[in-house]
C-alpha cells in the first residue's frame, strides 16, 4: 500500500534519526549544504513571484518546490533533524548520544548555511552585475526583509523578541509536519502533496526559518540593507534557531513518538455483568 500508518511512520522518524546521527561527516555536510542550496533557490524564486507579481499568495504557493526538491533527493535541513534525532535517542539508539545528536546538528547548520550563503552572492552578483549597479526591485526587497524582520523586531524589545520565537516555533511545526508527514506515502505524487501543504502555510504566514533566513539576511547585507551582522543573529537567526528547534522537538517529533511508539494500554472494557459482581 502507498500509505503508511502512523506508528510505522514514527518508527521510522525513529529509524531516520539514528541514521542521521551514524552518517559521516563528509555525507552529512554535502546533503546539508545543498539542502540550504536549493530552499535559498526556491525561497528567492518564491521572492521575484512575489515583487513581479504583486501577489504573495502566489509566491507561497511556489515556494515549496524547492522543499520537496531537497526532500526528495535525501538531503537535510536542520528543521528536519531537530525533530528526529532527539527521538532516536530517546528511543536509545545505539550510538545516539547527547554529543552524537549535537554534532550532527552542528554540521547540518553549517552545511546549510554554507549553501544559502552560496546561494545568497550567486544572486546578489546576479542582480547587479557583480555589485556595479544598484539592485532591481527584487533586491530591494531583500534588503527591505533584512530590516524589517530585526530591526522591526527589536523596536518591541521583549514582546519583540517573543515574537519572534513563536514565530519560529509555529515555522518548524509545519514545516516539520511536512518532513514526516512525506514518510506517510511511498509515491513521489503523495510526498509533494503532503509536504506541499504545511510549507505553503509557514511560507504565507510569515513565520520564522532558520535556513531560508540564513539567505534572506546575508542577500539583505550584500544589497546594502540597514542593519547589521549582529542585528542579523541577535535579532533573528539565533531565536528562529531556538524556535525552529522547540517546534520540531516539542510538537512534532515527541507528539508522535510519545502516542505512536510509546502508546499507553487502551482502557479495558467492562462487562455490564462483571461491574454488578465488583459492586
Amino acid at each position: 500500500m502507498s500509505y503508511v500508518p502512523p506508528a510505522e511512520l514514527a518508527r521510522a522518524m525513529v529509524d531516520a534519526g539514528q541514521s542521521k546521527v551514524l552518517m559521516s561527516t563528509r555525507d552529512t555536510l554535502i546533503r546539508a549544504y545543498m539542502a540550504g542550496a536549493i530552499l535559498a533557490l526556491g525561497a528567492a524564486f518564491a521572492i521575484t513571484i512575489t515583487v513581479q507579481t504583486g501577489n504573495a499568495l502566489l509566491g507561497a504557493l511556489l515556494f515549496p518546490v524547492g522543499f520537496c526538491l531537497l526532500y526528495l533527493l535525501g538531503f537535510d535541513l536542520l528543521t528536519g533533524v531537530f525533530t528526529m534525532v532527539p527521538i532516536a535517542y530517546l528511543d536509545k539508539r545505539p550510538g545516539v548520544t547527547i554529543g552524537a545528536m549535537l554534532r550532527n546538528w552542528g554540521l547540518v547548520f553549517v552545511g546549510n548555511f554554507l549553501g544559502a550563503f552560496t546561494v545568497a552572492v550567486f544572486i546578489t552578483f546576479v542582480l547587479t552585475y557583480g555589485y556595479s549597479i544598484p539592485p532591481d526591485a527584487v533586491g530591494e526587497r531583500l534588503g527591505e526583509i533584512g530590516e524589517a524582520r530585526t530591526l522591526g523586531y527589536a523596536e518591541h524589545g521583549a514582546a519583540g523578541m517573543m515574537t519572534l520565537f513563536l514565530r519560529g516555533v509555529l515555522c518548524n511545526w509545519m514545516v516539520s509536519t511536512g518532513v514526516v508527514a512525506a514518510m506517510m506515502s511511498k509515491s513521489v505524487p503523495g510526498k509533494v502533496i503532503v509536504m506541499w501543504m504545511p510549507v505553503l502555510l509557514f511560507f504565507y504566514m510569515g513565520f520564522e526559518h532558520s535556513v531560508v533566513n540564513m539567505f534572506l539576511f546575508p542577500s539583505g547585507l550584500l544589497l546594502g540593507g540597514d542593519f547589521s551582522i549582529g542585528d542579523y543573529l541577535v535579532w533573528n537567526e539565533i531565536p528562529t534557531v531556538l524556535g525552529n528547534m522547540v517546534g520540531g522537538i516539542v510538537f512534532v517529533g515527541l507528539a508522535l513518538y510519545t502516542t505512536h511508539v510509546r502508546t499507553q494500554p487502551k482502557r479495558q472494557v467492562v462487562e455490564p455483568t462483571e461491574a454488578v459482581s465488583a459492586a
